[in-house]
């Protein structure tokens, strides 16, 4: 018997999932890591930085909203970053 995949309370992943064939499936955290870094490679060689955005929280600590910015800004290489930290 397979284990769930989502936990049905709260409609939460409760593990790293890849699409293959375009199905998911479980996989390891690094298995899942290198493949949403792959994708994200691929998208900013095919369309640009610019085709990232981030959006952070008033709400998150100053910390988290640092290094949301200084990861678009450097390795994403956009300045498509907002919050709502002005309200």
């Amino acid at each position: 018997m397979a284990l769930p995949s989502v936990d049905q309370s709260s409609g939460r992943l409760l593990y790293p999932m890849v699409r293959e064939g375009g199905k998911l499936r479980r996989a390891s955290w690094e298995e899942a890591l290198s493949a949403a870094a792959e994708r994200m490679t691929s998208i900013r060689e095919r369309y640009g930085p610019d085709a990232f955005g981030a959006f952070s929280c008033s709400k998150s600590t100053n910390e988290l909203n640092y290094l949301v910015q200084k990861f678009m800004r450097t390795a994403i290489g956009t300045n498509n970053i907002d919050s709502c930290n002005r309200t």
